[in-house]
């Protein structure tokens, strides 16, 4: 986390109500750079509306108050601050409706203060990459705002789950990509799941970047999962 950000970026709003923990939390991420502030339910509810901070850390259970209920709020009127939610209710149900409530992570007590900061980190990274508008590997481009694909000079159709599988392996190109990572991030299933649902998906977006003559794009990794070939 070395990356030269700017103070509104590196501001990370805490809400936990137990101080030691808070203390804790407080040190470590500051130690690593990041200005931490503290802060109620309410508090930083209103931070997130003006976009003064870089992310939430929301505690579940604040004082007795359920700040899920804040947070469904917040997207409700189009809130996109990342939240990351912190609680003691560690069951798949709980993280669940942590989840579904708008949370963009759900981390259960107790924690290692280097997870937390590794889960920071990925959703700060999402963020920026998020800003990005244009991805491209090779001859193949993708328009974000425009919602296009080109190889060369040819235009592609996709579907719209396969356009979002294709983002996924072109922001992560020459990575291997896990089936699990692509039904957490492009399915957004957070609990395990047997289904060939993403073989079926990329073997269709396959036949349609796929040059004729030339290797696929999108390459398997035998035991491991699939790669997009940045040097295609």
């Amino acid at each position: 986390m070395t990356r030269t950000i700017s103070t509104r970026a590196r501001t990370i709003l805490l809400v936990e109500d137990e101080s030691e923990l808070a203390n804790e939390i407080k040190i470590e991420l500051e130690r690593l750079g990041y200005l931490v502030r503290t802060a109620s339910i309410a508090e930083a509810a209103d931070v997130a509306r003006v976009g003064d901070a870089a992310m939430l850390i929301m505690d579940r259970m604040v004082f007795g108050e359920d700040s899920l209920k804040t947070l469904e709020v917040l997207r409700r009127e189009g809130v996109k601050v990342p939240v990351l939610v912190i609680s003691a209710l560690s069951s798949i149900d709980e993280k669940v409706r942590g989840l579904k409530a708008g949370g963009d992570d759900y981390l259960a007590k107790p924690f290692a203060m280097t997870e937390l900061a590794a889960r920071i980190e990925a959703l700060l990274r999402r963020l920026d990459d998020v800003r990005t508008t244009k991805l491209r590997v090779g001859d193949l481009e993708m328009d974000l705002i425009e919602q296009t694909v080109h190889r060369g000079d040819s235009k592609i159709d996709l579907l719209p789950r396969e356009f979002k599988l294709l983002e996924y392996f072109l922001r992560h190109p020459g990575q291997v990509i896990t089936r699990a990572m692509l039904l957490q991030d492009v399915w957004q299933y957070h609990f395990s799941l047997e289904t060939n649902v993403v073989d079926v998906h990329i073997s269709n977006l396959r036949k349609k970047i796929d040059a004729r003559g030339f290797p696929s794009l999108i390459t398997n990794i035998r035991g491991a999962g699939f790669m997009l070939n940045a040097d295609a």
